[in-house]
């Protein structure tokens, strides 16, 4: 999975044209979602999410995904669940302090986000991470969060 997490990080604009094709798609599927019911799709879709992204990414579904923000570097990766940047411990070679033989997610990060069209949303300080949404899906989160904005602003048109 390293060896992976790694090569995706590397071709993170690659998966940024990907994403950036997937999140519409996906986010039309709300109607249908809803008619079935999100609770009932929950289960299916996490399924899927944990699979693709846990192969990708190495992916820890949190429930928060931040990949667009941090260079398709899944932040959960890191010892310490640091979400927003390194800790001071980070080694002279850019490897991390707690396992050694791991290069720090943080500078994978910024190499990353190096890559990417939108690579200053490193910038953009993430929420701690709400661990009330382990192993849920963050795909079905911004759906929901779409859909509710596209209502918010029909609502303002009326």
């Amino acid at each position: 999975m390293y060896a992976v997490r790694r090569w995706v990080v590397r071709h993170s604009r690659g998966f940024e044209f990907i994403y950036n094709v997937f999140e519409p798609v996906i986010a039309c599927l709300d109607p249908v979602w809803r008619g079935i019911g999100y609770a009932r799709v929950e289960k299916p879709v996490t399924a899927v999410e944990r699979a693709v992204k846990g192969f990708l990414f190495d992916c820890k579904m949190c429930g928060q995904c931040a990949l667009s923000s941090t260079g398709m570097s899944c932040p959960m990766n890191c010892p310490k669940n640091l979400r927003n940047g390194p800790c001071g411990g980070v080694r002279a070679n850019g490897h991390c302090e707690v396992k050694p033989e791991m290069k720090c997610v943080w500078a994978e990060a910024w190499a990353g986000s190096q890559h990417m069209k939108n690579g200053r949303k490193i910038h953009v300080v993430q929420k701690p991470v709400d661990f009330r949404l382990r192993d849920t899906s963050s795909w079905l989160r911004v759906v929901r969060q779409i859909a509710a904005k596209r209502m918010a602003a029909q609502g303002e048109q009326k």
